[in-house]
């Protein structure tokens, strides 16, 4: 997480740690590293799709290193690799199994679980690493599509990966191609990266949807972002790196967390529109790098200009 630091956590008031917000992740499980353990645990509740099992794991590393860009205190590293909001808690859905693959079944049973446990938790936040081709006719008709539009209207904040299927005109992965949920590119994906052990560049998904609906919506760091990781695929001492839009979205998600701990009457669409009006313009074209590259400071420094009090 140190490079995301460097380019997205300039100088926000560390008051803003994402303390009391929820955030959902449905992945490939959740180690109980350090990380999330200390100070105190933040894993609010874990629930296994595929194996029923009742203690947290995460047979692949995927998931762990996602919640740990999201809500990693940094505890093993003296703070190097907190993540974005460290005091936030997690609510973590196993959906994908050691080889990182899954069912939309499981997937939609993780979404709906999450729907209905929103409030228990104050889940204000879904992160979906997780993309899939889109095979459907009607793109805006898909089943995951429709499900994560339903946790939209119950108020939560969706932000879901691009892929990483670029540089080809829609190339954006389901359920990313929503044009409710917060589509997260990569803003770094020029570098070379190994992806499913194949070498890759340029990698981000890029827009439009079939429907002709721009995205992504924002492009985040994800190139070799440092990370949690169980210790059979911990590289230094409980840490990876890992890249693609997978790492990407989680900034979002924990960025998502700071500004919802400074304004928690925001509603998921003006916490949208907060990060988009805010976000870096990079001058690439619209349906690859969205409204830019993710501002964190910009963004809570003008987080009044989006919110309209009841």
């Amino acid at each position: 997480m140190n490079l995301s630091h460097k380019i997205v956590h300039a100088a926000f008031p560390p008051a803003y740690t994402g303390k009391s917000i929820g955030v959902a992740v449905l992945d490939t499980g959740i180690y109980p590293h350090p990380d999330f353990l200390y100070p105190s645990n933040r894993i609010a509740i874990f629930k296994d799709f595929l194996h029923h099992r009742n203690s947290c794991y995460d047979d692949n590393g995927h998931g762990t290193h996602v919640c740990g860009i999201i809500g990693g205190s940094g505890h093993m590293s003296d703070g190097r690799y907190a993540g974005m909001a460290p005091e936030c808690h997690l609510i973590v859905g196993k959906v994908l199994d050691s080889n990182g693959n899954g069912s939309v079944r499981h997937i939609l049973q993780a979404i709906r679980w999450i729907i209905d446990i929103r409030l228990v938790y104050n889940i204000r936040i879904l992160n979906i690493s997780v993309g899939s081709e889109n095979t459907d006719v009607d793109e805006e008709k898909s089943i995951l599509v429709q499900c994560v539009n339903e946790a939209w209207d119950s108020g939560i904040v969706v932000v879901a990966a691009a892929g990483n299927n670029g540089p080809r005109r829609m190339s954006v992965t389901s359920p990313g191609i929503s044009r409710k949920v917060i589509t997260v590119g990569s803003s770094d994906d020029q570098k070379t990266i190994y992806y499913n052990g194949v070498r890759i560049n340029n990698y981000s998904g890029r827009g439009p949807t079939r429907r002709l609906v721009p995205k992504p919506d924002i492009v985040a760091p994800g190139s070799n972002i440092i990370s949690c990781s169980p210790p059979f695929f911990s590289e230094q001492g409980g840490y990876a790196g890992r890249s693609g839009t997978s790492m990407s979205t989680p900034i979002v998600s924990g960025a998502a967390a700071l500004l919802l701990s400074k304004e928690p009457d925001m509603t998921n669409e003006e916490v949208k529109k907060c990060i988009q009006m805010t976000a870096t313009d990079l001058h690439l074209p619209r349906n690859q790098q969205g409204f830019g590259l993710l501002n964190v400071e910009k963004m809570l420094k003008n987080s009044h200009r989006y919110h309209q009090p009841d």
